[in-house]
């Protein structure tokens, strides 16, 4: 499992790592680490014009340390002091040593512009609010060069336990981050500005704590959590989900729903609504039936709402049993705070962003711009689980604790009824055993996954991505 830490934690633990060792190794292991990721980067650093772009404190002597290496291996290394008179000592007389350069501010751009690499060291990850106005041209300039950008732990101006933005930042082609992940790498949109992220292990794993702030699962993590049937297994006791959505207008969402969810690991899937006839049609294996929820039968976890329209008695109902359930699309809108709050078997919330917005009372972007926040405000305020679909796909617990970051995930999954089946996948993972944490968690894993291997670069529709599921559970597991 990958874990990202804040940065009140981080500091504290690169710390009490440092009262362990020598003075200056620290820093020495980042700088060693950030430029054979440089070199690596460069190809062949001999003759090549590296920029650095260097702010105060040990950020920048991170930079400074690394440019100085470079310039050792014949680099020809300029660095671009933006707050001189708090640069880092040790760091600047190092690349001096070695042959480095200091260029005024006057002339930066146009060096920016015409480097091999621009190392930016501006900001560390205390940095909040943007880029400060004298680092704005150059970031800019960095952009519009044909030099490959790598930000030291963190891109300049993105915030790192939040993942926002909130002015000009630095666009990186590699970040090279240190000790642990922060979230900002992580989540969107400062996750766009980091590029592709490499980790440099320093030792803070002996001294971070155990509780992290996100959390990313891996292939091993979720083959862990999957089902498995047994000897003596059958379809009741590998759990029966039941799928209360599709209206006359939207039967296709029904459609998905059972989709989804008869890849889902339970034994059997019970369908409530209008939708019986095309999803009999496509499914003649699902279990139907025309009495509502409260008699369709045993379920040991509901799916409601996709495409369910109007039907607030339904989902009523189906908030009403002792199982858990998975709300979605109409059911999040339909569904009273009060209810779901009061319930006491575990509820699982999947909206967008957009979904998300009319919950909380804010905007779209609003939520798009700080989507940590806003799902945990989201599962605070409703006493549920929530997955908070997008670009970043988030899952924070009832209880509070680490959030869960969807690693997997294509942007082709951002076609018309991909939701419907991840929201019947989740669900028959719910019916199966696992926790609303968990379920949301994996399900978004083999969905994002099954997207991937769907799409191969082509658009998709949401029935490839289910027929994709299988696929998935097989890559995980094997």
């Amino acid at each position: 499992m990958r874990t990202a830490f804040c940065v009140e934690t981080v500091r504290g633990a690169e710390r009490e790592l440092m009262a362990r060792l020598p003075e200056g190794a620290l820093m020495q292991r980042a700088a060693a680490g950030l430029a054979v990721a440089c070199a690596e980067l460069l190809g062949r650093v001999y003759g090549r014009r590296v920029v650095l772009l260097v702010g105060s404190g040990d950020n920048g002597g991170d930079a400074l340390y690394a440019g100085a290496r470079l310039a050792r291996r014949g680099a020809g290394v300029s660095a671009v002091l933006l707050t001189p008179e708090r640069t880092h000592t040790g760091g600047l007389a190092a690349l001096r040593r070695a042959g480095g350069v200091v260029v005024g501010t006057g002339a930066a751009e146009e060096l920016v512009e015409r480097a091999d690499l621009v190392v930016d060291g501006i900001v560390g990850i205390g940095g909040k609010g943007g880029l400060r106005p004298d680092a704005v041209p150059l970031a800019a300039a960095a952009e519009r060069s044909r030099a490959a950008v790598v930000a030291v732990d963190l891109p300049s101006g993105v915030e790192a336990d939040s993942g926002e933005v909130r002015g000009a930042a630095v666009r990186a082609d590699l970040t090279v981050t240190f000790g642990t992940h922060k979230p900002g790498l992580l989540i969107d949109p400062a996750r766009e500005y980091a590029g592709i992220v490499r980790f440099v292990d320093m030792g803070l794993g002996d001294v971070l704590p155990g509780e992290a702030e996100l959390q990313a699962l891996q292939h091993a993590d979720v083959a862990g959590l999957l089902p498995v049937p047994g000897g003596e297994s059958d379809k009741y006791r590998r759990g029966v989900v039941g799928i209360a959505a599709g209206s006359s207008r939207y039967p296709g969402a029904a459609v998905l729903a059972v989709a989804g969810a008869l890849r889902g690991g339970a034994g059997a899937v019970r369908y409530v609504g209008p939708a019986s006839q095309a999803v009999l049609a496509r499914f003649p294996e699902t279990l139907v039936s025309d009495q509502g929820p409260r008699k369709a039968g045993r379920v040991q976890a509901w799916v409601v709402g996709p495409g369910a329209g109007d039907d607030a008695g339904a989902v009523a109902e189906v908030l009403g049993t002792d199982v858990p359930v998975l709300l979605d699309a109409d059911g999040l809108r339909l569904a009273e705070r009060d209810v779901v709050r009061g319930r006491e078997a575990p509820t699982l919330m999947t909206p967008h962003a957009g979904e998300a917005a009319a919950l909380l009372g804010v905007t779209r972007e609003e939520v798009e711009g700080a989507r940590l926040a806003s799902v945990r405000e989201l599962a605070a305020r409703y006493g549920a689980t929530v997955l908070l679909k997008g670009s970043t796909t988030l899952v924070a617990g009832a209880e509070g604790g680490p959030v869960r970051v969807n690693p997997t995930g294509t942007p082709w999954l951002a076609t018309a009824g991909s939701g419907d089946v991840l929201s019947g996948l989740a669900g028959s993972l719910l019916a199966a055993g696992l926790s609303a944490l968990d379920a949301g968690s994996v399900g978004a894993y083999l969905h994002g996954l099954a997207g991937r291997f769907a799409a191969r670069g082509a658009p998709v529709g949401a029935h490839d991505v289910a027929e994709a599921i299988p696929a998935a559970w097989r890559d995980v597991r094997g």
